[in-house]
């Protein structure tokens, strides 16, 4: 895959993670696509589907922009995503849907003050005082 492509979403996966349909039409080749720089709710997690109808409002059967930026430990492709002209993770993060995943978001400080403002605003998951950060919550959920 190049380093930039266009590719039609086929379906979400879960709530930062999407499946892409790369290549010329007739001969697509499906491709897990991580979102760059943000972490959202788990589907088991308080927001987790609301997230997940976030990511797919915005996304389901548009064409997507992909820059290709890394290859995760499973595989996937992590990506900056833009659908319908918009960039996801900035959509994700101001809609508070998912949050900016520190360890990976360098460069992309525009996300941490989206992520401030959905914070003062109250939006999405930050209507729950106590929401828990899905690495903090993967990480509880395995020790038990």
């Amino acid at each position: 895959m190049r380093a930039q492509a266009r590719s039609h979403w086929q379906q979400t996966v879960c709530t930062h993670t999407l499946t892409a349909r790369c290549g010329q039409p007739g001969a697509y080749e499906q491709v897990k696509v991580r979102i760059h720089a943000i972490d959202a709710p788990e589907r088991k997690q308080p927001f987790g589907n609301r997230s997940r109808e976030s990511l797919s409002d915005l996304c389901f059967q548009q064409q997507a922009r992909i820059q290709h930026q890394d290859t995760d430990r499973y595989g996937r492709i992590v990506a900056s995503v833009e659908c319908r002209g918009k960039d996801v993770a900035q959509h994700q993060v101001s809609a508070g849907m998912a949050w900016v995943y520190v360890k990976y978001a360098k460069g992309r400080s525009d996300l941490f003050t989206l992520e401030r403002q959905a914070q003062q605003a109250g939006a999405g998951l930050w209507r729950d005082p106590d929401a828990v950060a899905p690495w903090e919550w993967r990480r509880s959920t395995k020790v038990r």
